[in-house]
């Protein structure tokens, strides 16, 4: 049975169909992004720390069945992941990339909605560590982690956004998403984070 844990780290769709150079999906990382390298150093650091100092790891995925009877094809965004058969469950696309992949034993939750915590199971996992605050990071900034962040504010939930650790596929989107998730909770970066873990370790 889980603990309390003062935080617990939502990792969001740290996939291949979204992060490798390989991949479908391009609204997180644009295709040729200079960026992509630090991105996943930061979130590297982010998980890292986060087992380094016990604090527990959720790791989200967006996958549908191989039929996609399971997608609601209701705007552009579900219309393209139909047309090019992104993220189907058991396929390549759909599983977490190799250097961000869950530690054994964590917790691994699927969904298929821009809101991690919609028809999942991620409210009540994470539930079972009661946390004073969620710290979430992923791809993209403007739609899982922004509508992830937003629930978590409704929900009564501290939030922390790891900026470095997130990424829109336009760069003007992300500074945007993570300007209107400023008003929500703390905005910091993986290094910060890390930081307080250790602090928190300290006044443990």
């Amino acid at each position: 049975m889980a603990q309390h844990a003062k935080s617990v780290v939502l990792a969001l769709h740290y996939q291949n169909e979204v992060l490798h150079p390989d991949g479908k999906i391009r609204v997180g990382v644009a295709a040729g992004d200079s960026g992509r390298a630090g991105l996943i150093r930061a979130a590297k650091t982010l998980l890292d720390g986060a087992r380094a100092h016990g604090v527990p790891v959720i790791s989200v995925r967006i996958a549908f069945r191989p039929d996609f009877r399971d997608l609601t094809v209701n705007g552009p965004i579900w219309e393209n992941i139909l047309k090019i058969r992104a993220c189907e469950d058991g396929s390549w696309g759909a599983q977490f990339f190799d250097e961000l992949r869950p530690a054994p034993g964590e917790f691994v939750v699927n969904h298929s909605r821009i809101n991690a915590f919609y028809g999942s199971q991620l409210q009540e996992i994470v539930d079972l560590f009661s946390p004073d605050r969620l710290i979430v990071a992923g791809i993209a900034t403007n739609y899982v982690v922004q509508h992830t962040v937003t629930y978590a504010s409704d929900a009564g939930y501290q939030t922390t956004v790891v900026r470095d650790a997130c990424s829109s596929g336009v760069p003007e989107l992300h500074e945007a998403a993570l300007r209107t998730m400023s008003l929500l909770g703390s905005i910091e970066t993986a290094a910060e984070v890390v930081e307080g873990f250790a602090r928190d370790a300290r006044g443990a």
